[in-house]
């Protein structure tokens, strides 16, 4: 009987764990870098490879980093939205460019509109890891002492950026 009642038993746990894992968002991915300083950016801008994107110049303001690449389906369908939010709410909206060419980037921007006010070029994907990046899209919401608030795995869509991201950026501004 022991010997029915034990793989049973082992299956039936198994199946708990699943269930469990299952019911979880999985753009609810815990971050360790929320209210940690923002880590520094420092690369080449995209445009204008002879600058740097500096993030203690954005110290006193909220903004937003949305980490993008051209090989990316989802970030093409949330430059609308980005667009949008960053306009009529007035954030300032940064990009970093993860694991791409830059002639590619370039031209995907230039296809696809740009609403970043500058995106810097991380080729070798350093800073996306400095961040704490898992894949693309991802967005940070960073507060004006420089620390990050909030992390989004995903495609921001009209809702999520009304319930989640602008009730945050709110909140620090």
């Amino acid at each position: 009987m022991l010997r029915y009642l034990l793989p049973l038993a082992a299956f039936l746990a198994m199946a708990v764990f699943l269930a469990m894992g299952l019911s979880r968002d999985p753009r609810a991915v815990p971050s360790a870098m929320i209210d940690k300083p923002a880590p520094a950016i420092g690369l080449p801008v995209l445009l204008e490879p002879d600058r740097k994107l500096d993030v203690e110049s954005l110290r006193g303001k909220v903004w937003l980093l949305n980490v993008w690449a051209s090989w990316c389906g989802p970030c093409k369908e949330e430059l609308p939205v980005l667009r949008e939010a960053a306009q009529r709410h007035g954030i300032a909206l940064y990009g970093l460019n993860y694991k791409d060419k830059p002639d590619d980037a370039r031209d995907w921007l230039a296809r696809n509109g740009n609403p970043y006010i500058a995106s810097a070029s991380d080729v070798d994907g350093r800073v996306g890891i400095e961040y704490g990046v898992y894949g693309v899209p991802e967005t940070f919401v960073i507060d004006g002492a420089g620390r990050i608030r909030y992390k989004h795995l995903g495609l921001i869509t009209p809702e999520l950026w009304r319930t989640r991201l602008q009730p945050v950026i709110e909140s620090l501004q």
